[in-house]
């Protein structure tokens, strides 16, 4: 349970994303966290890891290599980063708050349990360290509105922990697709649906043989209202609880009365 407010002033604050260490939204996230603290650290993939989910390496070593005071590189997944973070590169002073991203691209609805950016907040979590994951919506990967987040992320870091959040809960944080300008507010929202990977493309290679693209573009989803979806097509601010007990509450009764 995270049933105080975090003093950024005096918190050890981790920065990890699964877009890679030298990723424009991470370094974007840095600068605006060293804002907010001086205990700043960044434990990131060494290479993009997007879809990786909240996957862990297992049947071959970890390497990590520092990249300078305070920032290191994985040769992992984001769930690595964080457990390794947590349980050995600053083990001497575990973190007060983990912020995983800022991420070039959206995880919304059903994107975050593919995604490694909200896997990695949600390690973070299990390992009782508060944490939240934000993330960039954009329509043009060559005009995404970077200064949106830059503009908007330190008010809402700063107002999330300012109060308590229930047990096993993480925070996803999605920045519309507008100007800083023009953000119509900030928005609590519910979890949306929205499938990606249904536009599977199929080509062949040189030699004749077929190979597929797992596409993630899709049409935009205007969402029901109160979800996560809606809030971005309404140009806000959209925050999600995420709880990580996934169990249907709703379906234990029935299931006891067929196995009492």
């Amino acid at each position: 349970m995270f049933d105080r407010p975090i003093d950024l002033g005096q918190a050890r604050i981790l920065l990890t994303n699964d877009d890679g260490l030298e990723a424009q939204g991470l370094k974007l996230l840095e600068k605006v966290v060293r804002t907010l603290s001086t205990d700043v650290w960044v434990v990131a993939p060494e290479l993009e890891q997007s879809g990786a989910s909240h996957s862990l390496t297992l049947h071959r070593p970890l390497r990590v290599r520092k990249a300078g005071p305070q920032r290191f590189a994985v040769d992992g997944t984001p769930t690595d980063c964080v457990l390794l973070a947590v349980n050995r590169l600053l083990a001497d002073k575990r973190p007060t708050l983990v912020l995983s991203g800022i991420n070039a691209g959206a995880n919304l609805g059903d994107d975050v349990t593919y995604s490694g950016t909200v896997a990695a907040a949600m390690e973070a979590t299990l390992l009782d360290v508060p944490a939240i994951a934000l993330s960039m919506v954009f329509s043009d990967r060559d005009a995404i509105h970077w200064p949106t987040a830059e503009r908007h992320a330190p008010e809402v870091i700063l107002r999330l922990v300012a109060q308590p959040w229930p047990k096993n809960t993480l925070i996803n944080v999605n920045f519309p697709d507008r100007s800083a300008e023009d953000v119509a507010g900030i928005a609590v929202t519910r979890q949306g649906r929205h499938k990606i990977g249904d536009q599977l493309m199929e080509r062949t290679d040189p030699r004749g043989r077929p190979y597929y693209w797992i596409g993630p573009l899709r049409e935009k989803d205007p969402g029901i209202p109160g979800t996560d979806l809606a809030a971005i097509t309404e140009g806000k601010i959209a925050l999600t609880p995420i709880l990580l007990d996934l169990t249907n509450d709703e379906a234990l009764a029935p299931l006891r009365k067929v196995f009492p």
